[in-house]
């Protein structure tokens, strides 16, 4: 896990498209990665961190590797991978992942998805087709045997692979081309970048 420790050292919006194509595996569930969002501290008016740290968002403060999971309008779950160095925050928000085990599982914890690739295209599927919840915040995805884990891609994936832009659903920081997802994959969530 030392390559993925110094990879997630680093800040977030630097982080974030080195992500794409790695996988993302919670029990018999996983899937790709295939979007994701960078947010970073004081200067980045989207971040949960540009205040400062709280109760809810003490884990971007805190070490590289952290699962930050937070709930979304009351009701959804959304999972970042804390990044950069301890003291100075920042998370990459998972926005979407390819499916590729579990799908069972998956389907019956999203059971108004009406297409596979509406399975996990966007924060919130992705946590309900994961089942990553509030219980797993804080996980430690660098241990390797954790109830989360992060595994290598076989093929990393060229810059060419990939597009960037805007982030989504926020109203600060809105220039800031920080959302990077895989080219023409289907299950980047909309719209895409």
């Amino acid at each position: 896990m030392g390559d993925l420790a110094e990879m997630l050292a680093d800040r977030a919006s630097v982080v974030a498209p080195q992500l794409l194509g790695w996988e993302l595996r919670v029990g018999t569930r996983a899937g790709t990665i295939v979007e994701v969002e960078a947010y970073e501290g004081a200067a980045d008016g989207a971040s949960h961190a540009a205040r400062g740290p709280t109760a809810r968002n003490q884990l971007m403060f805190g070490r590289a590797g952290t699962l930050y999971v937070y709930l979304i309008y009351g009701m959804h779950w959304c999972a970042n991978i804390v990044c950069g160095a301890e003291g100075e925050p920042g998370a990459v928000l998972l926005r979407a992942i390819e499916p590729t085990d579990g799908l069972a599982e998956m389907w019956g914890d999203r059971p108004k998805a009406t297409r596979e690739t509406d399975l996990t295209s966007g924060p919130g599927k992705l946590c309900a087709a994961l089942a990553i919840s509030g219980e797993h915040n804080g996980v430690d995805l660098l241990s390797g045997d954790g109830p989360v884990r992060l595994l290598a891609p076989r093929v990393g994936l060229g810059s060419d692979r990939w597009l960037n832009g805007p982030r989504v659903g926020i109203t600060k920081a809105v220039d800031y081309r920080w959302r990077f997802a895989v080219r023409s994959n289907s299950y980047v969530s909309r719209p895409r970048p």
